[in-house]
């Protein structure tokens, strides 16, 4: 495993942001597309691989926790401008979601 110090780890900015909507990406087999609303930072677009594991409709209004400052990803099917976080293992894929009180844009400390 590569060790990061802590100042490699104050450059990535976690937010929560809330599923505005979701939807199947066409000739994509592991793809959703997901509009994500950060709050005073905007709305974005993230192309992410939970496609097998989630329906598009079972994700709108979840609060969820999104990579707000990666760097954007041109890719096929559009500009992917974040991430959202998710864990897995060996049965399924799990969303890092917030609870209830946190507002879309807050940092994730």
């Amino acid at each position: 495993m590569d060790e990061i110090n802590i100042n490699d780890f104050a450059k990535v900015d976690l937010r929560v942001a809330k599923i505005l909507s979701a939807e199947d990406v066409e000739d994509a087999d592991k793809l959703l597309k997901i509009i994500l609303d950060l709050g005073e930072f905007g709305q974005k677009t993230v192309f992410a691989g939970i496609k097998k594991f989630y329906e598009p409709n079972d994700l709108t209004g979840k609060l969820v926790v999104c990579v707000n400052n990666l760097k954007h990803r041109e890719m096929k099917f559009g500009t992917s401008e974040g991430m959202i976080l998710a864990s897995s293992n060996d049965e399924g894929v799990y969303l890092i979601a917030s609870e209830s009180g946190a507002q879309p844009g807050d940092k994730v400390t």
